[in-house]
């Protein structure tokens, strides 16, 4: 494959004509920032008063295991999984109050060799808590057996 591909997901989170869930290129899959949108609940309004869909209730716990959900399966659409991830990228809206949850629900997912990571705070769109972003790296030539 020469490139890029661009991944869609058809039971994932809702997609946007703005950006790509994921991206493969060779034998890396790029994998948009993915927050706690809830598969199957679309976007609503326009302009100023538009919301990117449903979130996912019960805090930064129920946001991080939605939007890990939503890369796992960004990244099972391209071909990987979770243990291909080579490096993850977070924003939590309020890393005092949330790395230690957060923290919590991220080792389940990547309970050993965990990629390598870095986590800032700052803001998110809307009231979304957590936005997570990564980088696999599948091979091809795997793929094709």
């Amino acid at each position: 494959m020469r490139g890029k591909l661009v991944i869609s997901v058809p039971d994932g989170p809702p997609s946007y004509p703005f950006l790509s869930p994921a991206v493969r290129a060779g034998d890396f899959v790029f994998v948009s920032g993915h927050c706690g949108l809830v598969p199957g609940r679309p976007p609503e309004g326009s302009g100023r008063a538009w919301k990117p869909g449903a979130v996912a209730e019960g805090g930064i716990v129920a946001e991080t295991r939605q939007a890990l959900d939503n890369m796992k399966l960004a990244l099972q659409a391209a071909g990987a999984s979770l243990q291909d991830v080579v490096k993850v990228n977070t924003i939590l809206r309020d890393m005092d109050r949330d790395f230690a949850a957060y923290n919590d629900v991220y080792q389940t997912y990547f309970p050993t060799q965990p990629p390598a990571r870095m986590t800032i705070g700052g803001k998110i769109f809307g009231e979304m808590l957590v936005e997570i972003e990564c980088v696999a790296y599948a091979p091809l030539e795997r793929e094709q057996r």
